[in-house]
């Protein structure tokens, strides 16, 4: 899609300067696509499979991305060994952003997807408001830069939060969700050739579906083959892409295909007068209803009502002998096995959630974070002890809330030590957010009625 937008405000000589972003050709969506799919499987691969943990991981990865957004702020020009990487990074910033919010402090994923939502509106119409376009193709300031990165982001928390919440929660799962994410895709593709819809609107409508899009194609390859996957598993899907990542960035820098000129900008772009932009609004805005008509027929009819419910009792059978089954194998040293039960049980959890959740949403939780444990013990280890203490203690919780002993699963997950942890951890993440957006300075200010952003650095 050409996002290019007027705007003759700059002087004949800084006309000359070059965009920070590319071209959004063919080869833009690809990457995109690829960047986000690495958000999600690159993030599962740390986290999980290397055993760091979350807060960790998104510690790791919040640094990472704090650099490499530096290097790209200190760039005076669009450079496809930074600019991508960077998309790169904050592809997996944001999905872990959401995830802390969920995992971490027990926001609900409708609540994240509100709070995005939201946030990512005030950053268009502050956006707006002080530059009059939100076009990509007129980045040629910090000031613009520093909003395109902040929207970026919250596409990225935003397409998480909404995908997780579709394919997890709502028990769609990530191949059907991300069928209905490409049908979406297409439909906003053909708003914008076909039906001449804003570029400017319909781009950023498939930049946010791209995130779930990219995280459901993760998913099918790296989910196990009796599970309905590939089979490649998190480390060969991250290997796949990050390798496809470099192969067409290279290319990229060598033909230099992408690079806009900032002259470039001031070219006629396919724009629309307000009552035209209403209507393709209105139309959008149908589409999408739609499609959330059916996703929640299609939740209620597939995810099981249990009327008069309050608890977990009678419901988790099948999670306590998949459980038994791992604890055998670990025991016996099969930990192929064992790691193929722990697919099992992740694939089985994350299917039912849309019926057991709102049954009994604290002992939900309260089993979700032994099962994370247990799974990031069997896959990353072969300490037989360590993995068979943390399948006891997750069994133990578990069958409590089977005989509907409520208290007594919620109470094996709160032992001073986990709310010990947990409150270091939640002190670490705040720290860290704090003096991440301290490093880049961001203050809005009022001036002659307008809002802008401040936009230094603060090393």
């Amino acid at each position: 899609m050409n996002t290019t937008a007027p705007n003759n405000r700059f002087s004949s000589k800084s006309t000359q300067m070059l965009s920070k972003v590319p071209e959004v050709t063919i080869f833009f969506w690809i990457i995109k696509v690829l960047c986000t799919t690495v958000g999600e499987t690159f993030a599962d691969f740390i986290n999980i499979n290397l055993g760091l943990g979350l807060t960790k991981t998104s510690i790791l990865m919040g640094v990472a991305f704090a650099i490499i957004l530096f290097i790209q702020f200190r760039t005076k020009k669009y450079v496809p060994s930074v600019y991508w990487p960077t998309v790169v990074l904050i592809s997996v910033f944001g999905t872990l952003v959401t995830d802390n919010m969920v995992e971490n402090m027990g926001v609900q994923l409708t609540t994240s997807v509100i709070l995005f939502t939201i946030l990512l509106a005030i950053t268009f119409i502050v956006w707006y408001l002080s530059e009059k376009t939100l076009s990509i193709h007129s980045v040629f300031t910090p000031k613009r830069e520093a909003f395109y990165w902040l929207a970026i982001l919250f596409t990225f928390a935003l397409g998480t939060a909404t995908g997780d919440f579709v394919a997890e929660q709502l028990s769609l799962g990530y191949t059907l969700t991300g069928l209905i994410v490409l049908t979406l895709v297409l439909c906003t593709f053909v708003a914008w050739k076909f039906l001449k819809f804003d570029a400017i609107f319909t781009f950023w409508i498939a930049y946010i579906l791209t995130r779930p899009l990219g995280a459901s194609l993760g998913d099918y390859m790296s989910q196990p083959t009796t599970l309905g996957g590939l089979g490649l598993g998190a480390t060969i899907t991250s290997i796949i892409f990050l390798s496809a990542i470099l192969i067409i960035v290279v290319f990229l820098s060598i033909t230099k295909m992408d690079r806009i000129l900032k002259v470039k900008s001031v070219a006629t772009e396919q724009r629309t007068g307000s009552k035209k932009f209403g209507l393709q609004v209105v139309v959008m805005i149908c589409v999408f209803l739609v499609a959330g008509t059916f996703i929640g027929v299609y939740a209620n009819s597939h995810n099981k009502t249990i009327a008069g419910k309050t608890d977990l009792s009678d419901e988790l059978s099948g999670f306590i002998s998949i459980l038994t089954d791992m604890k055998n194998y670990v025991i016996a040293n099969d930990f192929t096995d064992a790691r193929a039960q722990a697919d099992k049980l992740e694939h089985d959890w994350d299917t039912q959630e849309g019926t057991l959740r709102p049954i009994d949403t604290n002992t939900w939780i309260a089993i979700d974070g032994t099962f994370d444990k247990v799974l990031s013990d069997v896959r990353t280890t072969t300490d037989i002890e360590k993995c068979k203490t943390s399948i006891d203690a997750s069994l133990t919780v578990l069958e409590a809330a089977n005989k509907g002993d409520q208290s007594a699963s919620t109470s094996n997950t709160t032992s001073s030590q986990t709310t010990s942890n947990a409150s270091s951890m939640k002190n670490s993440q705040y720290l860290f957010f704090k003096y991440w957006l301290k490093f880049f300075n961001y203050q809005l200010i009022l001036k002659d009625h307008t809002m802008f952003l401040n936009f230094s650095y603060s090393l």
